[in-house]
């Protein structure tokens, strides 16, 4: 049973104040011709229905990504996470936006054992959700599995360098991409995924030098995370940019300080409640003279 809620007028995943007016997978992937990105894609990570509200009119892309394992459930990776959180997530983002693409992570698990579990898994995220697009870790070892589902009518999201699917195979979230042998590894992954279809490329925690020369090197966007200015887009976790989070990771720039705010707003409320100066008359309700 789906989990989005469809308005009968428009055929459309609910609110849609504009119909029709949803970024597209070709709007986006034409935004880079010749090899030039004139307007860079803005994309950012939405995990509820509010927050979807709030990011919707400012940016191209939404991302449900796998990290609401850790932002929302306190996990300690992504691993841990399953198809039935994505879908949940991802169904709420849809609903919260009508202007950007949604995209929704492919958890660990889901798609590595063979094109045709990943299609299984893929085909039910789009429908239990309304996303138009997933995203999916892994480079040339995945590229078939990104042609599969691309030539099956779902869009691709790849993503290369620093992949927290396989952070136990990696030992950690450090940069990837010190060492030429292991630049040469990401460069070809990008441009195997990018050549089996994924219609852009996040490029996450790497060299900037190497994200620079990839986004010269791909036809479709690159979409940076600690990666280059030069990146075809940006993507930051939400929670992590507005500063919900006291640990701050270095290729992050914190454009608000959040945890503070909230926390100030309420130790204020605390404080009333213990006063008894909260409710007042303004906050109930008595009989009408």
């Amino acid at each position: 049973m789906s989990t989005f809620t469809l308005d009968t007028a428009t055929s459309r995943a609910t609110p849609s104040p504009v119909p029709g007016k949803r970024m597209t997978v070709p709007t986006l992937k034409g935004r880079k011709q010749d090899g030039v990105t004139s307007q860079p894609i803005v994309m950012l990570t939405a995990y509820t229905m509010r927050m979807a509200q709030l990011l919707d009119p400012h940016c191209d892309l939404l991302l449900v990504g796998d990290s609401l394992g850790q932002v929302i459930y306190g996990l300690p990776s992504t691993v841990p996470v399953t198809l039935e959180m994505m879908c949940a997530h991802g169904a709420a983002v849809v609903r919260g936006s009508w202007h950007a693409l949604v995209a929704v992570d492919m958890p660990f698990g889901s798609y590595e054992a063979s094109p045709e579990q990943a299609f299984a898994s893929a085909a039910r995220v789009m429908k239990e959700t309304g996303c138009a697009a997933v995203k999916l870790e892994g480079g040339a070892a995945m590229a078939p599995t990104v042609r599969f589902l691309t030539e099956r009518g779902i869009p691709v999201i790849g993503h290369v360098g620093l992949t927290p699917q396989a952070v136990n195979a990696l030992g950690g979230y450090g940069a990837r991409g010190r060492s030429e042998a292991e630049a040469a590894k990401i460069r070809a992954d990008a441009v195997a995924v990018a050549e089996a279809g994924a219609f852009a490329v996040v490029l996450e925690g790497v060299m900037e030098d190497l994200a620079t020369e990839i986004t010269r090197a791909i036809p479709v966007p690159s979409i940076g995370i600690g990666a280059s200015a030069e990146c075809d887009g940006q993507v930051l976790v939400t929670e992590d940019m507005l500063g919900l989070f006291e640990r701050t990771p270095r290729f992050v720039k914190r454009y608000d300080d959040l945890a503070s705010r909230i926390g100030q707003a309420v130790e204020t409320y605390a404080g009333e409640v213990r006063a008894r100066s909260f409710p007042t008359s303004d906050q109930t309700y008595r009989p009408k003279g």
